[in-house]
């Protein structure tokens, strides 16, 4: 997550949709009523908290009991105070620490609009997760200097650190929910999330120690996420507390057990679509680059095109449908084959991703088509989508045409898939049809020949027939003095 490469791009809810979620979070609707309620006689200490005596009060009006209905009602006052939902006046009483009146926010949750309404959740947010790196209050005795003042080092727990890898564990949480390939709207086991933060990629069996720190992260984990959940970032399924106080009773459960029902036990958690929202912006605010479908709705073909070049195959059609979906399909079509010539090394990509797009077109597109039937760059392509939608005369490609055309369609497998078993099976196909296939290939006028011969020759089972590959590379090279 550290790195600037862009993460899968994550579907968002409307914003107006997210805003009533925001708004419904227990945390939130919390802190406003308590906004409400505040007045010229709510007393604060110094830390513009509510003072002690008022708090059950404060539990009272938002309907909470049992043991932590106070340190509920104090956390939803510090998120009023945080969110600017309530505003502290300095008294010019030195005794007196001053008064509350409703903060200009307040009136945002009920006037504002839906985005402004969830940056007053993001500011909650931010203070859930500065309070969720913080430890446990009752451990602090024993941690009290000579002067009565907190001396973390005596607590081994660095600030920046825990901070740190409560970002990690939520951009792994996050990076999972977005991939094609992850859990989705699914839950992820609190333990697989543990590990991701512990265990090295390469690391095969995992040594006690290291399972020993993923058992102690999962243990803070789920203090983190309990907290985390009523500000709507997550909806967590907290650990088995049975695991925790019988720890060795679990060796002596039967073997037979349901795997999931096993996992559940030790813990799941997933983002709701607030806190997809709200983990994005994070991220963007970092500096990383996290797409959003969507985002390029209103940008040129040039700027779909490149943007989705990254995107897994289904976030790239959810896209260009909604780019689609706003222009007239004659025109759209023109755009997209503007912006997919060019020699550069994207360019074949940017083909690739065009060729898609223009699947999704209707055939009000063909005379677009049939404009660049002569173009070396698009006249291969245009001939397979005239081809594909039962155009009438459609004239056959050259043999410069076709090789040319498969030189580039690998390029393009190549940048959007590298050395993928799809790929893998397309060269040995091209192999094996076409037997002079090498032999013509390496005169092609493509800026990729080499290099996709190259990979060819990497990709194919038969040495000899990669050895073919490889001289042939070698003579493009040549050729065009590379």
């Amino acid at each position: 997550m550290s790195d600037s490469s862009p993460l899968p791009p994550v579907r968002l809810h409307p914003e107006a949709e997210l805003a009533r979620a925001a708004l419904a979070t227990p945390l939130l609707s919390r802190a406003a009523r308590l906004a409400r309620w505040a007045g010229p006689d709510t007393r604060i200490d110094a830390g513009g908290g509510l003072v002690e005596e008022q708090l059950p009060a404060a539990a009272e009006l938002l309907g909470l009991s049992g043991d932590d209905a106070v340190a509920f009602a104090s956390e939803a006052w510090r998120v009023a105070v945080d969110t600017g939902l309530v505003e502290i006046v300095d008294s010019e009483d030195s005794e007196d620490e001053g008064t509350v009146t409703a903060g200009q926010d307040l009136a945002l949750l009920t006037q504002g609009s839906p985005h402004e309404v969830l940056g007053v959740w993001q500011e909650a947010l931010e203070t859930v997760l500065a309070d969720a790196s913080v430890p446990d209050l009752d451990d602090l005795e024993g941690a009290l200097d000579e002067s009565g003042e907190i001396d973390f080092s005596r607590l081994e727990w660095d600030p920046e650190a825990e901070a740190e890898f409560l970002d990690g564990v939520l951009g792994n949480l996050y990076l999972l929910t977005v991939s094609e390939d992850g859990p989705g709207d699914g839950p992820v086991p609190l333990p697989a999330l543990a590990a991701s933060m512990i265990v090295p990629s390469d690391m095969g069996e995992p040594t006690n120690d290291v399972l020993e720190q993923v058992s102690d992260a999962m243990m803070r984990l789920d203090d983190q996420f309990r907290l985390l959940e009523p500000v709507g970032l997550v909806e967590y399924q907290p650990v088995d507390e049975a695991l925790m106080a019988e720890p060795e009773d679990a060796a002596a459960e039967p073997a037979g057990r349901a795997d999931d029902t096993d996992v559940s036990r030790y813990g799941m958690v997933r983002l709701t679509p607030l806190g997809l929202y709200g983990l994005r912006a994070r991220l963007l605010e970092a500096g990383l680059t996290a797409p959003a479908v969507g985002d390029l709705v209103d940008k040129g073909a040039d700027a779909l095109l490149d943007g989705t070049a990254t995107f897994p195959q289904a976030a790239a059609q959810a896209e260009t449908e909604q780019w689609l979906a706003r222009r007239e399909p004659l025109t759209a079509a023109r755009e997209l084959l503007a912006a997919a010539r060019g020699a550069d090394t994207g360019a074949p990509l940017r083909r690739l991703r065009c060729q898609q797009a223009l699947s999704l077109v209707g055939t009000e597109a063909e005379p677009a088509l049939r404009e660049v039937l002569d173009d070396p760059e698009l006249g291969g392509l245009a001939r397979v989508w005239l081809t594909e939608h039962g155009a009438p005369d459609v004239p056959a490609p050259s043999e410069t045409m076709i090789f040319w055309l498969t030189i580039d369609t690998i390029a393009a497998q190549l940048a959007a898939e590298g050395n993928s078993e799809e790929l893998r099976a397309l060269v040995q196909g091209l192999a094996a049809q076409h037997g002079g296939f090498f032999a013509a290939a390496w005169r092609v006028e493509h800026p990729a020949t080499a290099d996709v011969l190259e990979a060819m020759g990497r990709l194919h089972p038969d040495k000899r027939i990669a050895k073919e590959a490889r001289k042939a590379a070698f003579k493009a090279r040549s050729q065009h003095g590379g």
